[in-house]
């Protein structure tokens, strides 16, 4: 760069770091490393940043398409780039409320802070909630709120976060993961054991603590960091399943009360639990450079615990989490604390398995029956076994519960069973919609429950907001909005089927079955204010012009086309088919087709036009299309519809002396040569008179004559 280069920006090294953590195995022999991306919403490069999966993404579907394998690990997606990633856009509070004010957002120089370009922040938003609406990338984290809880804001701010998004802390810093099954701390009857939990949180939390000296690290500034700051992730599974059991919906506002009051129980006896560790042990090294803000950040999760409602959670519960909050703040402000952090929801996706888990971290069951790809082929199905428990908590008998068990057993839904009362299906709905059912947790249900649960975290939560296939771009952004309005720190969004391969489905079906795209058309609307280039163009003494809208990534999305001397019902004709032309590019359907469809459609004006591309034209609708793909086709597919000759039969042999207008006589002469001329056997174009034979000036095939 200093010899006069150009910066290349951050999706191209993004490239290298994907093709090296795709040859890195990690979490056993057949899982590969995974990493989080994340780019401030103000860099430069944000738009490329946002489209970079999306476009692989299309590209992952055409080989799947052309018959290439469709696996986890098959050669579609392994061909393609940024599926080691997962990535995100860092927003701060700004941001967000010049977005929902329609105001102008400055995207600056990284090193100099210089203003490169504005745009609009609603329409970066939508540009986000488009690609995850695609491929379930970008998410969001939103940067005010995570550094607002930061426990050592003395030492540095959190800039990122690990690549399921739970754990946020400084720079070069690690944190060692452990999760509880909440499942084993309910009785027969449905009560939560508020002491056996609270010990197995004491004993996992000083074994994490003494974890962090024993353990080796990939760099010797990651190692000095976290002994120096001790983060530890102390974490849940099964919540869904403790909340099914006892006869609670998910998405409902005791479920809500209950997440909170275990979480938040959880949370303050770790950090009681860390405070007595530094009663014999001192603090953790960073605590006297960040007593304050750490005092801070405990009080504040206290103060959280009086906006659970008591009456929705049993009062042992809430009682014992206030305690040890209070407990907590007291030790800590006496001897500090062991562990700058203590809590995470990680996804324990693999451990909730072993563990003979329903639900994992914070998640709802995806469905009560769902299948399982596993890597390297085959398919496992998973039976919810939570279902029986719910029953009985809620007054089935045995019979009435076989009943119910055989029909879901059966038809792979709950709806619809015996003897199942209607106001009793709430408490088993899922994330995902079953193959034969109708019911599933709205998105804002899920929203719901990580706000709930997000102010009893020292880190975030690793959590997918899932959404229905013909959810729309309008819902994902009302996602992405409310999730900060209710204090999330990150949040990821994924649509059913965005993906042509998913691990966990709802239904088995065959390969092709389960990756084919399924769901309603989905419109792809331009923003407000869009780009546009008008072309001025003439054809056979006719003048018009053509105004082309285009997406922020430069592609056409819509059409307008204006003519002198069309008179009111071809002026009708001609904005009715530009209306269904912009529809159809706003659906998806690919330029090249429409192209491939209309170039060479042969209708009267035609004849010699003013651009040196595309000197004669068979109709206005075959000079728009050619031209269109001239502009905005790749050169080697355009270059086929260039014409840069004018056919010897549309040539005037002198120019008119009585007045008339050249390009109307051109006109004329080229109507009066190929009036009677038949159409090409080849290429359907209409063929020009050649002595007594006939040509065609497109291909050059002839009727006969040498």
């Amino acid at each position: 760069l200093a010899g006069g280069g150009t910066a290349s920006g951050p999706v191209s090294f993004m490239r290298a770091a994907d093709a090296s953590a795709g040859v890195i195995k990690s979490g056993g022999k057949t899982r590969r490393a995974a990493k989080m991306v994340v780019l401030n919403a103000d860099h430069p490069d944000v738009k490329p940043f946002i489209l970079c999966k999306w476009k692989e993404e299309e590209k992952a579907h055409k080989l799947v398409d052309a018959g290439y394998d469709a696996s986890i690990d098959g050669e579609a997606y392994g061909s393609v780039f940024f599926q080691n990633a997962n990535n995100s856009v860092r927003v701060t509070d700004e941001f967000m409320k010049r977005a929902l004010n329609d105001e102008e957002w400055e995207l600056r120089a990284v090193t100099t802070g210089e203003v490169i370009e504005r745009v609009r922040a609603r329409d970066l938003l939508r540009l986000i909630a488009e690609a995850t609406w695609h491929c379930g990338d970008p998410g969001m984290q939103f940067d005010t709120t995570v550094n607002d809880w930061h426990t050592c804001p003395n030492t540095g701010r959190i800039n990122a976060s690990n690549p399921c998004s739970e754990y946020m802390s400084l720079d070069n810093s690690a944190c060692n993961l452990a999760s509880i099954n909440l499942l084993k701390f309910l009785d027969e009857e449905g009560n939560f054991f508020v002491e056996p939990f609270k010990y197995a949180v004491h004993i996992l939390i000083l074994a994490q603590d003494i974890v962090v000296d024993n353990s080796s690290y990939p760099t010797q500034k990651i190692g000095a960091t976290a002994h120096a700051y001790r983060q530890l992730g102390l974490g849940y599974a099964n919540l869904g399943a403790l909340l099914m059991s006892r006869g609670v919906a998910y998405d409902s506002e005791e479920g809500c009360a209950w997440a909170g009051a275990i979480t938040a129980l959880m949370c303050g006896h770790a950090y009681e639990t860390s405070g007595r560790i530094a009663e014999h042990l001192g603090p953790y090294e960073g605590f006297a450079r960040n007593r304050e803000p750490q005092i801070r950040v405990l009080r504040k999760h206290r103060a959280q615990v009086d906006k659970i409602n008591p009456r929705l959670v049993p009062q042992p519960l809430l009682q014992a989490a206030a305690r040890v909050w209070e407990e907590s703040i007291r030790l800590g402000e006496q001897f500090g604390v062991r562990n700058s952090q203590v809590t995470v929801i990680a996804p324990t996706g693999t451990i909730a398995f072993m563990m003979d888990c329903d639900t994992t971290g914070v998640e709802p069951d995806i469905a009560l029956i769902k299948y399982k790809r596993l890597v390297g082929g085959g398919m496992l199905k998973i039976v919810n076994q939570t279902v029986p428990k719910a029953l009985k908590k809620l007054g089935y008998d045995g019979s009435q519960s076989d009943e119910i068990l055989k029909h879901l057993n059966g038809k792979e839904t709950i709806e619809g069973a015996p003897a199942l009362k209607d106001e009793h299906l709430p408490v088993f709905d899922c994330a995902f919609k079953p193959v034969s059912g109708s019911r599933f947790i709205h998105s804002m249900g899920h929203v719901r429950m990580m706000a709930a649960v997000q102010p009893f975290i020292s880190g975030a939560i690793s959590k997918t907001v899932n959404l229905p296939q013909g959810a729309t771009v309008e819902d994902i952004i009302n996602a992405y909005t409310e999730a900060w309005r209710m204090g999330l720190k990150a949040i990821a969004i994924y649509r059913d089927g965005s993906k042509r391969v998913q691990p966990l489905s709802t239904g088995k079906g065959d390969d092709k079955k389960a990756q084919a795209p399924v769901g309603e058309p989905y419109r792809r609307r331009l923003p407000d204010e869009r780009q546009a280039v008008t072309h001025k163009f003439s054809l056979g003494g006719h003048e018009g012009y053509i105004t082309v809208g285009m997406f922020e990534d430069g592609t056409p999305g819509e059409i307008f086309i204006v003519m002198s001397k069309e008179g009111s019902t071809l002026s009708g004709v001609m904005d009715s088919f530009a209306t269904a032309v912009s529809l159809a590019m706003q659906y998806g359907v690919p330029l090249k087709v429409l192209v491939d469809k209309f170039n060479h459609v042969r209708f009267e004006p035609s004849g010699v036009t003013n651009n040196a591309d595309i000197r004669f034209a068979k109709s206005v609708v075959d000079y728009i299309f050619r031209w269109m793909a001239l502009k905005f086709l790749p050169k080697d597919e355009a270059q086929e519809f260039a014409v840069t000759e004018v056919p010897k039969s549309a040539q005037p042999k002198s120019a008119s002396t009585n007045g008339n207008n050249p390009l109307e006589q051109h006109e004329k002469q080229t109507f009066v040569s190929q009036a009677d001329a038949p159409v090409c056997v080849d290429c359907g174009s209409l063929m020009v008179r050649n002595g007594n034979c006939y040509k065609c000036l497109n291909c050059g095939t002839t009727s006969g004559c040498s």
